[in-house]
């Protein structure tokens, strides 16, 4: 089981973009990452995101090299950067196998919750296109982070 959190790729300015899709480094990025994923055999049973365009964008690159041209993407109300986190970490469940794409703050304050209990505490700082990968086992309330996939090491 896994749960697989993702903040979308690096997006163009509100003045370049009113949407805010993706920049060609937030492109460039998520397609990397998204290939060294694809190459350690990552496969989520599912990949959802907030509806944004930038995080629209990120799942469909993700998709592509997780899942292939089958793979689908869907919108999940509840993502917004501003969201509460504990209505998403109550519909999460061990074995569900899921990605999310989202953004910050919800992606670290969604992870300090499950990790810690307090959504206030950064246990993990996300970078645009990285991955962080929780578990759980199902003995256990809490969730613990078993790897990361960032685009810089900095």
């Amino acid at each position: 089981m896994a749960l697989y959190l993702v903040q979308h790729g690096r997006s163009l300015p509100k003045e370049q973009d009113p949407e805010q899709g993706l920049s060609p480094e937030g492109f460039a990025d998520v397609r990397r990452i998204a290939g060294v994923a694809g190459a350690y055999g990552i496969k989520p049973a599912a990949i959802v995101h907030s509806g944004k365009k930038r995080a629209m964008q990120t799942a469909r690159i993700l998709s592509e090299a997780l899942l292939g041209d089958g793979g689908k993407t869907e919108a999940r109300p509840g993502m917004g950067p501003l969201d509460n986190v504990a209505a998403v970490a109550d519909r999460v469940e061990p074995g569900d196998d899921i990605m999310m794409v989202g953004h910050l703050p919800f992606m670290e304050r969604l992870t300090g919750l499950l990790v810690a209990g307090l959504s206030e505490r950064v246990v993990f700082k996300f970078q645009n296109g990285g991955i962080v990968c929780l578990d759980r086992n199902p003995d256990c309330r809490w969730w613990h982070i078993k790897w990361a996939l960032m685009p810089r090491i900095s």
